[in-house]
């Protein structure tokens, strides 16, 4: 069953603002009985999407288990900023691995529960997009073709922001990085390059697939509940910005979330045994470049001459809308 879009009337704010709503329809962190799995005092940088994104969706989980849950979380900016040593702001069980085996990780520690007999006991997987889509590849794969009982959770930034900002492969086209100057003939990231995960998980034929946003919490709650109520493995990705590494102004991370969404680069769907059962339809559908525009990692997409490039991301958001049926007939 699809869950219902809140409206920002219904509530004032998309984010936690929401005691208007009826109690089923409020968000975890609405309640006086949330988890605060991530807690306060950690060292994100001001806006970090990630840090909004991995506490709605860790105390959203242990809403859904009845707080019996235990998080393996890849090397990356999640596990950088939350456990400088010997601090830490999880209030779970949590076990920092490598950056690639995050996945494996979970996946034994799965497997020990269930030689225990702890069946009620849920794992959790979690990584960034360089160690899930980069180095963690394998691993993750190998989990989905297993049908390990493990929620894989990627925050993706679309670099490898604690580091310096290098590419990753989803990095998306065009995009400044370290490693991916704006310089040249065609400067920025390579057109033609990369992937987008969440397919290669339906290819996979796994029980559940996702993407979310954090301008969209209310959804990224249903998906990580929706997640929880299965066994099997799960995936879902959720598009963070990063004000740092996108250029962005602190501010404006849940609107830069938004508008990926609206123009079509960031489709949200869910996906059971490899269909797509849901995808969230635009109403409002914008141009690319008002996405990009805000960005400082895609200004010189906004100089005379890049007219093509810019064309050319045009091209894979109308591609993104037709592929996963995000239009809205009449809009």
């Amino acid at each position: 069953m699809s869950n219902q879009q809140i409206k920002f009337y219904q509530t004032g704010t998309l984010t936690v603002g929401n005691r208007l709503l009826d109690k089923a329809q409020r968000s975890v962190q609405a309640t006086p009985d949330r988890s605060n799995s991530l807690d306060s005092g950690h060292r994100a940088c001001q806006g970090c999407g990630e840090a909004l994104g991995a506490r709605f969706a860790i105390d959203a989980a242990m809403r859904a288990t009845g707080n019996k849950l235990i998080a393996a979380n890849a090397t990356g900016c999640l596990e950088v900023f939350t456990t400088p040593y010997p601090e830490s702001a999880w209030r779970i069980p949590w076990i920092h691995s490598l950056f690639g085996n995050a996945p494996a990780v979970a996946t034994g520690v799965a497997a020990a529960l269930k030689a225990k007999g702890k069946t009620d006991v849920r794992v959790i997987a979690q990584g960034g997009d360089g160690g899930t889509t980069d180095i963690g590849f394998g691993c993750l794969s190998g989990m989905f073709d297993r049908n390990d009982d493990v929620l894989y959770i990627c925050y993706d930034n679309q670099a490898y922001m604690n580091t310096g900002v290098q590419r990753s492969s989803a990095t998306p086209p065009g995009a400044r990085t370290a490693t991916t100057m704006p310089v040249g003939p065609e400067p920025g990231n390579d057109m033609g390059t990369g992937k987008f995960l969440p397919v290669i998980a339906m290819a996979h034929g796994i029980p559940y697939v996702a993407t979310a946003s954090v301008h969209d919490l209310h959804d990224l709650e249903h998906k990580v509940t929706k997640a929880m109520g299965m066994r099997g493995s799960r995936y879902i990705q959720i598009l963070v910005p990063c004000p740092l590494g996108w250029g962005l102004a602190t501010h404006e991370t849940i609107k830069a979330a938004r508008l990926a969404v609206e123009c079509g680069l960031w489709p949200l769907f869910e996906a059971e045994n490899g269909q797509i059962t849901n995808a969230r339809k635009i109403r409002r559908g914008i141009p690319v470049t008002e996405y990009l525009k805000i960005q400082k990692r895609f200004a010189h997409l906004m100089k005379k001459g890049a007219e093509e490039r810019v064309g050319m991301i045009q091209a894979i958001a109308d591609e993104n809308i037709r592929k996963f049926g995000l239009t809205v007939h009449g809009a």
